[in-house]
């Protein structure tokens, strides 16, 4: 408290009031002389005010008394000011504070939420919950608009999605809108193709024009196919280097600052992925999730688009086929008319039989001589399907002599389905005797010789001339194969005139027979002017004329195909040519040369794409392998503190999803068999996150037991992988079996997620089971998940203890290919109670090979064994 704090006001009045109150104390001692001296009837001097001060010394003190007591009341009128001056000033703070804050409430109700305030001091508790208001209403009101705005954008594309019905002009109505709705730069949407399992860009927008622009991504094929194969939206802001461009009349080319790749999948199919680029650094939140819960909208319609194309389809072949029914029964009542215009022209030709009977008796010899020499064989069967008559025919056509025809071999030559039909034939003949069946099937002669007959029956039963149906068999081999020569040959000629490789013929000579309009895109001359021209006399580049040249050569002297590459140069560049030559006989004689060259440039520059690949994802798996090996605990460094003790370890690619784990923490050692989902890189990148946490946990002053380790453990996995989130999909975690040894306190602690541990004490095996539950995964939302349950076990000397990850359990081998199993695991640890724990190892190695044989091992493999 400084007296010059007061106000001037203040000041002087505390001036008057202490002059009156000094003025009045001095009274005080005057009053005090005057009685004295009057009683002693001396006079008012100075030498009489000595003498009573002399002696009566209290008048001292009256004397001086007014001096103190107007100091003290000159500071109690200060102080008195002082703490008026002070509360009428936190008064006024308090009112001005209390204004400040109903302003800034009143302007936080108009709507102004970037009102700022600035409190006066740490305890304006009504300030500070204003502030808390305002950021809660500001939160609220961005959220309600983040929802308008996504609510918005969902009835703009639905809008669209209403209005078309083709897919192509719905995928750019839908790109160029959401371009346009969330600010975009690019956007592309591709379709998937169920046929061709691709995704085929159908649209592409880009600074308001369309672009055309065909794309096809495999699944798992680049950031669109994994895109598509995770089923999951990927959001980039470090672009690869080989990613696209955007390209503008202003910008130039430049590359996106941001991608975002959303699948679009309804009922868990994936029906096609969105694209959008930005130069921006980053696309906002909500841009993300309105994309995200628009994709099964899209999705929906897409799948409904084509789902309606395959039923246009489908009525489209319905009506077709319709047709087609119609045109056949026109075209089988046309026959129908035909076949009674021939059975009318049939009877005619019977009558005038009759009338012929006398004549042809008179040419019976000359018609038996034809019919010994005739092309075609005839038969005639009773009814009953006995043979009556067979023509001496037979024997040139089949090797056989009537006699032995009439003996039943017609039919014992016969494939099954030739007698099928051949009885068949006789059923419909008996049936409609009007009728001129014909049938084909095959034969074998008496030679062994299968040859094609072309049957032809005719009901004459009625005939008192024949009283038999005729059968007329005719030997159609070598027409078959020449219609079959002729069908391959056109065949192979629109084949060849529509093939993409070069394709061409020569002779011995280097005579031009043939060739594809291929030829033109490396020699740039007309097929047709090469035709009947040797290689010598057309202008062919140096590397082609001498591979014909060499390539005739070869095939001459050793007969044999020829496979090659060579490589010409046109006017695309250099070319990669896989040429074959391939000889054409005729009679044993080499007639022609056909060469088929396939153009394999592509090919080859993919193949160093994809070696220099996977020469990198090698060189990084070694490089994690490394890193894995230098993480992992040394077996001699656990031998120092367990010296009896082995640990069985076989990755089953490069790196492992298993690892031993161990940590000693003064006078407490820890040791874990760990099993993380999955296996090779997935599996490491798990196995990192179990070792580091494990390590973090025990590392601690507190002292922790097994199953609170693992406790820890679970919690750490999920926060890790995000887990606990309501939007989680990660089910990644691990398995693993955890012993705690206190030294020298001859006990050990157990805990297990799905794992066991197997104690050998003398002879009898005793299995502690694990929790039936995994460390990490996403929680059940509905059951509470229980504490891992911890194992105290006391030791006796010479007790041993396994534990192990399923890798080895899970092996397929064995004589019948069935699991190794924890079974032969319990056999071999009991049967062999007397091993030392180095014999157990080469054991179970030897025993593990031996059982996997050729056999690919399925997951990795990890046992650690302890005796005490």
């Amino acid at each position: 408290m400084k007296i010059f704090d007061l106000e001037q006001e203040r000041l002087n009045r505390i001036l008057i009031s202490t002059g009156i109150t000094l003025a009045a104390l001095i009274m005080l001692p005057l009053l005090a002389w005057s009685v004295a001296l009057y009683n002693a009837e001396h006079g008012f001097t100075l030498s009489a005010l000595r003498a009573l001060h002399s002696e009566h010394p209290v008048y001292w003190f009256v004397t001086f008394l007014p001096l103190p007591a107007g100091i003290v009341v000159f500071w109690f009128l200060i102080r008195t000011e002082w703490v008026k001056q002070k509360l009428s000033g936190e008064l006024e703070g308090k009112n001005e504070s209390i204004c400040k804050n109903a302003a800034f409430a009143q302007r936080i109700g108009e709507g102004d939420f970037k009102a700022s305030l600035d409190l006066e001091c740490r305890n304006d508790d009504l300030g500070k919950s204003l502030l808390v208001m305002r950021d809660n209403l500001l939160e609220n009101k961005k959220k309600e608009e983040e929802q308008n705005w996504i609510a918005e954008g969902k009835d703009i594309i639905a809008n669209i999605l209403r209005l078309h019905n083709s897919i192509d002009t719905l995928a750019i109505a839908v790109v160029e809108q959401l371009i346009k709705y969330i600010k975009a730069t690019q956007g592309a949407l591709f379709v998937y193709n169920e046929e061709s399992d691709k995704l085929v860009n159908v649209a592409t927008y880009a600074y308001n024009r369309q672009k055309y622009i065909n794309q096809e991504f495999g699944i798992g094929q680049g950031l669109i196919g994994q895109c598509a194969y995770e089923r999951d939206l990927i959001y980039r802001t470090e672009i690869p280097e080989d990613y696209v461009t955007i390209t503008s009349g202003i910008l130039g080319d430049k590359k996106p600052g941001s991608i975002l790749i959303v699948p679009l999948i309804t009922d868990e199919k994936l029906q096609g992925v969105l694209e959008f680029a930005s130069l921006d650094d980053e696309i906002p939140g909500q841009t993300i999730k309105y994309l995200r819960e628009l994709g099964e909208i899209i999705a929906r319609t897409i799948f409904n688009l084509n789902i309606n194309k395959k039923t246009e389809k489908l009525l489209q072949e319905a009506r077709q086929m319709t047709e087609e029914l119609t045109e056949n029964e026109e075209a089988l009542r046309q026959s129908a008319e035909e076949m009674r215009a021939t059975h009318e022209e049939l009877e005619k030709s019977n009558e005038r039989l009759e009338m012929q009977v006398e004549e042809v008796e008179n040419v019976q010899k000359r018609l038996h001589s034809l019919l010994e020499n005739a092309s075609e064989i005839i038969t005639i069967y009773d009814q009953q399907m006995r043979m009556i008559y067979e023509s001496p025919s037979v024997l040139r056509i089949l090797g056989y002599t009537p006699e032995e025809m009439m003996e039943g071999k017609d039919f014992d030559r016969l494939t099954p389905k030739g007698e099928t039909e051949f009885k068949n034939m006789f059923a419909r003949l008996l049936n409609d005797p009007s009728q001129v069946i014909t049938i084909k099937y095959t034969y074998v002669r008496k030679d062994g010789k299968k040859i094609y007959l072309e049957t032809t029956g005719r009901n004459f039963l009625h005939d008192p001339a024949i009283k038999g149906i005729i059968i007329n068999s005719r030997d159609m081999t070598e027409r078959i194969r020449a219609e079959k020569e002729e069908r391959l040959r056109s065949k192979m000629q629109a084949l060849s005139e529509n093939s993409l490789d070069m394709i061409v013929r020569l002779g011995t000579t280097g005579k031009f027979f043939y060739a594809n309009p291929v030829i033109e895109r490396y020699t740039n001359l007309d097929p047709r002017e090469v035709i009947n021209r040797t290689i010598n006399e057309v202008k062919l580049n140096d590397t082609l004329f001498n591979f014909f040249k060499d390539a005739i050569k070869k095939i001459k002297t050793s007969s044999e195909k020829i496979d090659s590459e060579i490589t010409i140069t046109n006017d695309e560049g250099d070319r990669i040519i896989r040429i074959n030559a391939i000889p054409e006989y005729n009679e044993n004689e080499l007639e022609t040369i056909l060469f088929v060259g396939h153009d394999i440039t592509e090919a080859k520059q993919i193949e160093l794409l994809i070696q220099e690949k996977n020469r990198k994802i090698t060189e990084s798996i070694n490089y994690a392998e490394r890193i894995q090996g230098a993480i992992l605990p040394d077996t001699e460094f656990i031998r120092g503190f367990l010296p009896n003790s082995f640990i069985f370890y076989v990755p089953r690619d490069v790196v492992s999803g298993d690892f031993p784990w161990f940590f000693q923490k003064n006078e407490t050692l820890y040791i874990a068999a760990v099993d993380c989902t999955g296996h090779g890189v997935p599996g490491a990148l798990i196995s990192f996150i179990g070792y580091f946490l494990l390590n973090n946990i025990v590392d601690h002053e507190r002292e922790l037991s097994a199953a609170s380790v693992l406790d820890e453990l679970n919690a750490g996995v999920r926060h890790t992988l995000k887990q606990e989130r309501v939007d989680a999909n990660a089910r990644d975690g691990m398995d693993i079996a955890l012993i705690k040894i206190p030294l020298g306190e001859n006990r050990i602690e157990f805990a297990g997620a799905h794992r066991p541990l197997y104690m050998l004490r003398d002879g009898e095996l005793t299995e502690y089971k694990g929790d039936r539950k995994a460390i990490g995964g996403i929680p059940h939302k509905r059951k509470p998940e229980k504490d891992f349950t911890n194992h105290k076990i006391k030791l006796l000397k010479g007790d041993k203890v396994f534990i192990f990850s399923d890798g080895l359990p899970d092996q397929i081998g064995g004589p019948e290919g069935k699991k190794y199993g924890p079974r032969r695991i319990r056999e071999t640890i009991t049967e062999n109670a007397d091993y030392t724990m180095e014999e157990y190892n080469r054991h179970f190695t030897e025993d593990h090979i031996h059982w996997q044989g050729d056999i690919k091992q399925i997951d990795d493999i990890l046992m650690i064994g302890i005796e005490f």
